[in-house]
């Protein structure tokens, strides 16, 4: 439906070519944003929801008392697994852990995880690639998450965290315990702080959509092809490189994979393409950048990103 909408509003109402370059961008960028407002609406409004009863002290008690044995950043991945978000809708998934009082390490365990690894990716990667590829796939980006989530959470990032998240937290802390609102009552305070995160995070996505746009229109359709073929060594961390600019979730880019690897690229850094592309997308630095400071979203960008090479260098000696 949004992009029959998208169709109809590029290529019928403003009359640009379905073929080229304009209208390429064009519907790209409309359509995007429709799907993205849409679902940060939805899941803002639901976090928003669940955290008004979510008894935060009681949270964080839980999580520090030990009865996970250590697992927590093994839990958040595997929740990331099973919840088919892209990189930007996983956003205020993760403000809203933050918020509810779940430590930076485990909200970041599931951040890296929930854009890599989704039933719908794993279904497809099943019929082009086969079961073990997929196994590995699978398996990396829950590998990836758990231990990138530990490590960061272990340096006390924390402080980096805009402070706006953290007082949303404590004043929910204080107000949680003692809330006997119904659902109806709590809605119109959960809606406002949802269009709120919302809105504060537009602009972001918005500038970081428009250079998504541009590349998908503009870019040459060979482009890739020429310069990640097997005989450049140099070529999986250029593909990373390149895919930052760009915007997919998992299911939209494996067919993209699949060509590339037709096209004679190696597997493991076509993989590491599609890694590169929904877990470390601009528009998805764009939004964090509103709830990290650069420092913390630095070293997370950092760490995911040669983490996401060394993978890609694996993936090529292995398949």
């Amino acid at each position: 439906m949004l992009e029959s909408l998208a169709d109809g509003l590029i290529y019928g109402l403003a009359g640009v070519s379905e073929s080229s370059h304009w209208g390429q961008s064009l519907h790209f960028f409309v359509y995007e944003t429709l799907k993205i407002g849409l679902l940060l609406g939805l899941v803002t409004h639901l976090m928003g929801l669940i955290n008004s009863y979510l008894p935060v002290e009681r949270v964080r008690e839980w999580i520090a008392s030990g009865r996970l044995r250590g697992s927590e950043h093994l839990v958040a991945s595997g929740f990331g697994a099973v919840t088919p978000f892209c990189s930007c809708s996983s956003i205020p998934l993760f403000i809203g852990f933050l918020q509810g009082g779940i430590p930076l390490g485990v909200t970041l365990s599931f951040l890296i995880t929930s854009p890599l690894v989704n039933e719908v990716a794993l279904a497809l990667f099943i019929g082009l690639f086969g079961w073990q590829v997929t196994l590995l796939y699978a398996a990396s980006g829950i590998v990836l998450g758990t231990v990138l989530g530990w490590a960061l959470g272990r340096m006390g990032l924390g402080r980096f965290v805009e402070d706006w998240v953290w007082e949303i937290a404590e004043n929910r802390a204080e107000e949680t315990e003692a809330d006997a609102r119904s659902l109806w009552e709590r809605l119109p305070s959960v809606s406002r702080e949802a269009m709120g995160i919302v809105t504060g995070i537009a602009p972001y996505v918005l500038a970081g959509l428009a250079v998504g746009a541009g590349i998908h229109g503009f870019v040459p359709t060979g482009f890739f092809e020429q310069y990640l073929s097997g005989g450049n060594p140099w070529a999986v961390p250029l593909s990373v490189t390149l895919a930052v600019p760009m915007y997919a979730n998992a299911s939209g880019i494996i067919p993209v994979v699949q060509s590339l690897v037709a096209k004679g690229i190696p597997l493991g850094t076509a993989m590491a393409f599609m890694m590169a592309v929904v877990g470390l997308s601009l528009p998805e630095a764009m939004m964090l950048k509103k709830a990290m400071q650069t420092r913390l979203l630095a070293m997370f960008f950092g760490t995911v990103g040669v983490s996401i090479v060394a993978l890609g260098y694996l993936f090529n000696w292995a398949l």
